[in-house]
Parts: structure tokens; sequence; C-alpha cells
């Protein structure tokens, strides 16, 4: 035997190594055949319900690391909330229609105009189902808890069909209508483009200044007079019809070089630095609305503009009179069809010129600015070209410039449900983020109809028939007719069955006299179908209700899935579809940057969980503050790796000193633990309320920051640094020993459950070496906040104390320095005290020394500190060398070492423990 055999030395077989990347897999297959998750759902069945409604990420690619963040986000936030007092059931969705699929079938050889559209769109099933069930595992594989055998898919039949049924109340209450409007049209996918699908990039286009020559001056201007105009799209002259002017604007009739020009007054200054103006009259001054109703030469065409007023018209730029072309811009349309002008819009899906554009017949419309400035200068109309660069809206997909163009296209009336919405907006919806509530109140303030209808083959069809006359046909009966064949045979039969076979039997309408009828060839826009969820799963889910007590997803989701659920739920509940909103920001790489694969600076979610395992991610998710852009990068997460380490050594320490402690048998009640225990217990009880509070109110960093500083600043540097002289040295069941095992357990069983939201595959490695009942931390409680009645009063001891005895550490360390001790156990230290630290010093008690980790304390009055001594204003201190030996067992120094003759090497307190308890240690040393 040996002296350390009579050492309480703490032994844990749970390991210093996670070795997360391989056990995590091991966990997640147990608790999917341990039905963890459906036993969690069990225990809250009689709960009050937490439903986050889960955004649908679009199905199409591997998960990137944005991906990564909210779905760890979501799970934190339901299993806290499960573990809280909440029923929180977890349904993750998938967005699987849309162009993106169709790219990638093409991408992948599939000529779609060799199959029919059915056959194209069962491939197009086919591959998103695939990206379904990759992406389901990669979600899995980050600890994401949920029913994922039964998740949400927007191809899916019930889904369609509720839909189809929302789109009907829609259409039902006067919401939907088709009509010619200018929309963002993308050449590209040749289909048009919802504002949430825009995306904004610089580009180099013309600025032309050009001249209008006056046809009819109503008898204000002369015969010569010429308009100037500014355009940054000379392609879209073709379709000119208008000059709009402001009604309230000064326009003046200027003179240079014998050249008689209209231009709005406030811009006169900058167009004579522009084209080189030097001698300039004033012949005349109008209003905008002096102006109204003349007429002018188009430019290059045989045809009229005509002067209009329009409210849109600003003196920031150009000359004050705008180029209009109803076709090619929402103002332009607004304003023109005011004045029952012709929309023009001489261009195809392919963004090709048509025959109404006569010489640019087949010419992309990009490659035509350049003859369209040749004409111009042909026509000795061009005052002035140049180029500069300026941001314009492109394809978020393609990546490729877009363009407005007006089609016939169907329309949800924004307008008739603005007000409705922004009252919600403001009243009745928590917006977490500080910026949402602005941001989405202006952009459906500012937001015009939307455009729902696309032109595309992989989606939900319009479920619009049409009469032998045109008329529109869209009936509660046709509507729940067609969602029925929806739910038994999905959208698919709207492409494989003939209009009189989707129409109920006998069905007549008095536009189809001989029973003729046809139907609507496009699709819905994808963000009708996600923005239609809370109708299709909210509503049809037993273990769901509406509306969602939290939506969660990025900052761009304000003009996305935020802004389509929103205005779709008002447009048919006349109330939002979620209680609150928290959005997040955007990862960024270790510098800031946007992750790109050009630059190569992405970083993947399976190679993170493949190399340090998902709980380093998920600690990750906790350490950033999400509310904004944040950064990621792998010397990042190699320091989020090390604050991992520090949690599970942390725990690994306490895990060994309580090994040989029996909650039932060893607890010690709080009223008799000593003073320091009870302080212990008092500041893990304000870690509980603060990290409940955290994660009620969605503070993660909080969390992180709070329970690594208590378990580093106050148990590993204070009350674990001190312990090894009582849990290693004192018997097994000495009473201090006993105390302090009972606050480590309490401290690595609150910890251990408040941790598991975040870290749960180490959760759950710790809650196996712990004495509890429950199978799974997971299907544990949150601990309650506990009310001590004597918080306050160890707080004024132990909350000084701890203060001084850092100053006590900065004293040991300069004595360390200077060579006057080696470790802290070989110093006795002389406090000269104030008479408030005379009485703290008493109430800390007579184990002083222990817990300043010194083998001798002497206490002596402040007015006798020696010049010599560290001076800390309201006490000295002065560090010598122990009295005494060095006890061979505890290494502290005691003059009292040798006094017990059958143990000359211990000090008395080891010697009583070892002479009774191992006497065979004694018998051994003299034989020997």
């Amino acid at each position: 035997m040996k002296m350390k055999d009579t050492l309480n030395l703490g032994k844990t077989k749970f390991p210093m190594r996670g070795k997360l990347a391989t056990k995590e897999v091991e966990r997640q297959k147990e608790w999917e055949d341990q039905h963890v998750y459906e036993r969690r759902q069990e225990l809250n069945k009689d709960k009050t319900p937490f439903i986050l409604h889960d955004g649908p990420p679009y199905a199409n690619g591997n998960i990137h690391i944005g991906h990564a963040m909210n779905k760890i986000t979501k799970d934190i936030i339901i299993r806290a909330k499960s573990m809280s007092g909440f029923r929180a059931p977890y349904i993750p969705g998938w967005d699987t229609h849309g162009l993106p699929i169709e790219q990638a079938l093409t991408n992948e050889g599939v000529n779609r105009k060799e199959l029919s559209l059915s056959e194209f769109r069962k491939l197009c099933e086919e591959y998103a189902w695939k990206q379904v069930n990759q992406q389901r595992e990669d979600f899995k594989r980050l600890g994401v808890a949920g029913d994922w055998d039964h998740p949400y898919v927007t191809l899916d039949p019930v889904f369609e069909a509720q839909q189809i049924r929302l789109f009907g109340e829609m259409f039902n209450k006067g919401l939907i209508f088709k009509g010619l409007k200018p929309v963002y049209w993308s050449p590209s996918s040749e289909s048009t483009l919802a504002e949430a699908e825009i995306e904004y990039k610089d580009v180099e286009s013309y600025s032309i200044y050009i001249t209008f020559s006056v046809r009819d001056g109503k008898g204000k201007l002369p015969d010569d007079a010429k308009f100037i105009i500014w355009t940054t799209t000379p392609w879209t002259l073709p379709a000119n019809t208008a000059i709009a002017v402001h009604p309230d604007f000064e326009y003046q009739l200027v003179t240079v070089n014998d050249n008689h020009y209209v231009i709005a007054a406030e811009r006169l200054e900058t167009l004579k630095a522009e084209f080189g103006w030097e001698d300039v009259e004033v012949e005349k001054t109008f209003t905008g609305r002096e102006l109204e109703y003349m007429t002018a030469n188009h430019p290059f065409y045989d045809r009229e503009s005509l002067v209009i007023l329009g409210e849109h018209v600003t003196l920031d730029s150009g000359t004050g009179l705008v180029h209009t072309a109803g076709g090619h811009g929402e103002d332009d349309y607004y304003a023109v069809k005011a004045y029952d002008l012709p929309i023009l819009s001489p261009v195809d899906g392919e963004g090709k010129f048509t025959d109404e554009a006569p010489g640019l017949e087949g010419i992309f419309y990009e490659d035509a600015n350049e003859k369209v400035v040749g004409w111009l200068e042909d026509e000795g109309v061009l005052l002035k070209s140049s180029k500069f660069v300026h941001s314009y809206p492109h394809d978020w997909r393609t990546k490729k410039p877009v363009i407005f163009r007006a089609t016939p296209q169907w329309f949800c009336s924004v307008d008739k449900i603005k007000a409705d919405t922004l009252n919600a907006i403001e009243n009745d919806i928590e917006w977490i983020h500080p910026s949402g509530e602005p941001r989405i109140y202006n952009m459906i303030k500012g937001r015009g109809d939307w455009v729902i209808s696309r032109q595309r083959v992989w989606g939900v069809p319009l479920p619009i028939f049409y009469a032998e006359d045109g008329t529109a046909i869209c009936t509660p009966e046709t509507i729940e007719h067609v969602a029925k064949l929806f739910e038994e045979h999905g959208s698919n039969v709207w492409f494989e069955r003939e209009a009189k076979d989707l129409l109920p039997e006998g069905f007549t309408h008095p536009n189809s006299p001989n029973g003729q009828f046809t139907k609507e060839k496009d699709i819905m826009d994808v963000w009708f179908d996600s923005g239609s969820s809370h109708h299709g799963v909210l509503r049809t889910r037993e273990e769901l209700s509406f509306p969602a007590d939290l939506y969660l997803e990025g900052s761009d989701q304000y003009r996305g899935w935020f802004n389509s659920s929103l205005l779709t739920s008002i447009a048919v509940n006349d109330q939002a579809p979620y209680k609150a909103v928290l959005s997040q920001g955007f990862v960024n790489d270790g510098e800031g940057r946007k992750m790109s694969k050009s630059i190569g600076n992405t970083i993947s979610p399976n190679d993170v969980t493949n190399t340090r395992g998902s709980d380093i991610l998920r600690l990750w998710v906790t350490s950033v503050d999400s509310f904004y852009d944040v950064r990621i990068s792998d010397d990042i997460l190699g320091q989020v790796a090390e604050s991992y380490r520090r949690i599970r050594n942390t725990i690994r320490f306490m895990l060994g000193n309580i090994a040989d402690f029996e909650p039932t048998e060893h607890e010690v009640a709080y009223e008799d633990l000593d003073p320091i225990d009870q302080f212990m217990l008092n500041q893990l009880n304000e870690v509980v309320k603060s990290v409940r509070h955290a994660y009620d109110t969605y503070d993660f960093m909080t969390i992180n920051h709070d329970i690594l500083n208590f378990l580093t600043l106050q148990m590993s540097n204070f009350y674990m640094d001190y312990s090894k002289d009582v849990t290693y040295i004192e018997r097994q069941n000495d009473p201090k020993r006993r105390n302090m095992q009972t606050v480590m357990y309490e401290v690595v069983k609150k910890l251990t459950i408040l941790l598991t939201p975040i870290i749960p595959h180490t959760t759950e490695e710790i809650w196996s070496y712990l004495k509890e009942d429950a199978d799974y931390v997971q299907l544990t409680e949150f601990p309650e906040v506990e009310n001590y009645a004597n918080t306050d009063e160890l707080n004024k001891v132990w909350v000084p104390f701890l203060e001084f005895r850092n100053n006590v550490n900065k004293s040991l360390e300069k004595a360390r320095d200077e060579k006057v001790i080696g470790k802290s156990l070989e110093a006795k230290l002389h406090l000269y005290l104030n008479d408030e630290y005379q009485t703290l010093m008493s109430e800390v008690g007579n184990q002083l020394a222990t817990y300043l980790i010194v083998s001798q304390v002497e206490l002596h009055s402040l007015a006798d500190a020696p010049a010599e001594a560290d001076n800390y204003e309201n006490y000295a201190i002065e560090v010598d060398h122990a009295d005494g030996d060095v006890c061979e067992r505890c290494r502290a120094y005691r003059v009292d070492v040798g006094s017990n003759e059958k143990a000359p090497h211990l000090c008395a307190r080891c010697a009583d423990i070892v002479v009774n308890d191992f006497p065979e240690l004694l018998t051994e040393e003299s034989d020997a």
C-alpha cells in the first residue's frame, strides 16, 4: 500500500476526450431506437403548446452553414421549451417546387422538350425527394430532434390541396385578379419573379440624353422646341408613348445656340455643366401642369408621345422630364394607364424584340442598346452618351439581369389587405429583432400588387378554368373539386387530364354554352407555396395549432417567407400566422466576407460534424450574436472547441470527486451545509435564473457566457481549486467532504440539464455518470430557481471575500516571482486588516488557509503593516515561507508534522486518518 492509496483521489471513467465525431452518431442512433423525441412529446402532451413553425429550406443541394445555424437555433429553442413546461413539437419542412430543380435536371442532361409536362414533373418530384432525404440526414446529424419521419413538404398532395383551398378563399374575396402589368421578368429563367427573388448587383449601363421634338406645343412652345429626357435603358425607347412631368415643378424654355429646349428649372445648372452650355437664355417658365397634353415626335418611330403628369417624377437626376414606357416600368404603367395610352412591351419571354419593334426583331434587349443609340445619333437627337456603373436588379437564382415587362399575369391585390396587414404588424406581432418591425412595415407599405403566376412547369398550378369566351372560372365548387383531386392524385393530375375531366361532373357555365373549357397553364409563385404553410401545416397537423408562437428565419425573409405568410394569412384568417418573429443575420467567414465557393471560404457543416462533432457547431451558435451577421472559420471553431474542452474537463473533475457520492444517502440538506457551500449553491442558483431567462428571451450568448464563467471563475478557479484539501485529504465520510460533494453533484446535475438544448450529445454522456431516475437528460425538466432565505447574508461575506482572494493570489504570484515560495502551500500569509476586514475574516471562519490554499494564516491590525507588505487600501498582505515541515500526505506545511510518533512524516490531521484508517500502511513502512 502507498500513501496515495489513503487519499480520495477523484476517479471517473468519463473520458477526457469526447470523440464527438464518432460517438455522436452512435448516440443519435440510440435516441432514434429508443424513441426519445416521441417520449418527450408524450411527457408534454397535456402542457401548454409552444409552436415554432419551421420555414422550409429549399430542397436542392447539401445544407450550408447558414442552414446549420438556423436549424440548430430552432432545436435549442424547441428543446428548451420542451424542458420548461411546454409541449413543443418540431415538424421540419421543405420547399420543393420552382426553377432551381428544373435547372438541376437540365444540368443533368434531361431534355425537357422530349418529355411530356407530366413526365418532366415526375422527374422533378423524384429529384426533390432525393434532395429532401439527403438534407434530412444532414440536419439529423446536427442533433436536431423532431418528427423527421413525417415532415411537411410542399409537393405533398395534402399540402397542395390546402394551398388550392387557400387560393380559392382569396379568389372568392376578390383578392386575385388578372391584369397586364409590368413585372420583374427574368429572360434567363423565362418567368416572372417576385420582389423576394430579386437581388442587386453593379452593372455598366448607358447614360444618354436625347431630345423629343415638339409636335404640338399648344401655342406655348415654338415649333422647333425640344423636350430633353435622360435614360439608362435605350432599349425601352421603342415602347415609349409619353413624356412625364411633375404637375408642381417649374419648367423652363431655354435657348442655347439657337436651339430651344424644355427642362426642369431646378436642373438647369447641372445640365449646363453636363452639356458644356455657356450662353443659356431662359425664355419662359411653366409649371408642369401647363405642359400637360402637349405632344412630341417619337425619336425614331413615326408616332407621337404625349406629355403627361406623374407624381413619380423627381429632380434627383435627369432633366425633370421622364421617358415613359408603360410596358417597362411600374410607375410608367400607372402613369400611362391614367391617360388610356397603349401599354407597349415589344419583348418576348427570352428577352428578344418582337415585330412590335420594327428594325429590332429577334435582337436580345441588351444587344439592342447599341443599335438604338446609333439610330438616335443618326436622327440627330442624341445630345450626350456615356456609360456608368450602378446597381441593377438581377435574378437571384441565375444571377442574370432582369427587366420590367408587361405581360398578362395573375396578381394578389395587396392594397385591399394592406391596412389590416400594417395594423397586425404594429399591434399583434412581437418583432424580437429591433429592426424587424420597421423593415417589414415599410416593405408592406410600399409593396405593389403581388404577381403570383409563373410561366414554369414544376409547381402548383393555378386552379383556374376558362370559358369559351375567355372568362376566368374559379368557384368554391371548382376549387374544392380540384383540391380533392390533388389530395388523391397530387397536382400532376392537372397536367395529365383535360379541363373537362378536372371539373366537377356535369359542371356548366353560362359563358360556355357548348360545354367547352380550357385550363390555366401557369403555376403559382413558390412564395405562395411556402406562404401557405400556415394553412397546409398549422391547420392540418393535429399536434400543431394556429397561429404559431414563433417564426424564425434569416433576415432576408422579411421580404420572403415572413412577408408572403403574413399576406396570405391576413387574407384568409384576418390575423397574422405568427405571434412573434425572430430573424438571424448571415454567416460570413472569419474576416467578415460573404461565403463564396469562388473565393474558397465556405465551411461545410458536414465537414465540421465529421471532424469536430456537431456539439462544437452547436456551441458555436451560442457563442455568436446571431441577431446580426456572424463569423465562422477554422480558427474560430478552434476557440469554441477550447471552450468545450473547459466545460468537459471541469465537469469531468467534479464527476471524479463525486464518484463515491450517493445522493439518496449522502446529500446534505441546505441548512446543514457550511456557509461557503451554501454560497456556491446560491451562485449556481443565479446561473439557473439567468440561463432560464436567457432561454426565454433567445439570448443564447448569455447562456454560453454565464455557464462558462461560472465553471471557470467560480468552480474551477476557486471552489474546485481548494476542494482538493477536503475531498482528497479528509476521510471519505467527513461532513466537510460530503458538503462539497453535495454542491458538486448539484452543479453537475443542473448545468447538465441546462446545457442539454445546446450540447445534447455531451450532456447525455455526462448524465450516464449521474445517479438519476430519468433514462435521458432530454426527458428531464429545467431546474427551478430556488428561493434561499439567506442569499443577501451570504453575499455580504463571500462576494468581498472572493475579491480579497484575488488580491491574495496577486501577492502569492509576486512572492513566487521573488523566490520566496514555490507552490502556494509553501506560503504563510500575514494579513493586516482594518476593522471591516477583521470582521469579514471572522465570518469566513477557521478554514481561511484552506480557502486561500496556503499552509498558514496570521491576522494582524492594518496599523501594524510593515512598509514592504502589499497594500490594498483596506488591508495589506505579506507572504513568508510557511513554518514547520511539509506533510507527505496533504503536502501542506505544518508545525505538528511528526507529533504522532507512529507517523513521523505526517501532520496531526493526516496522522489521525492514516493511523486509524490505514494502519497497514504504517506496518508496511516499519517492515521496510
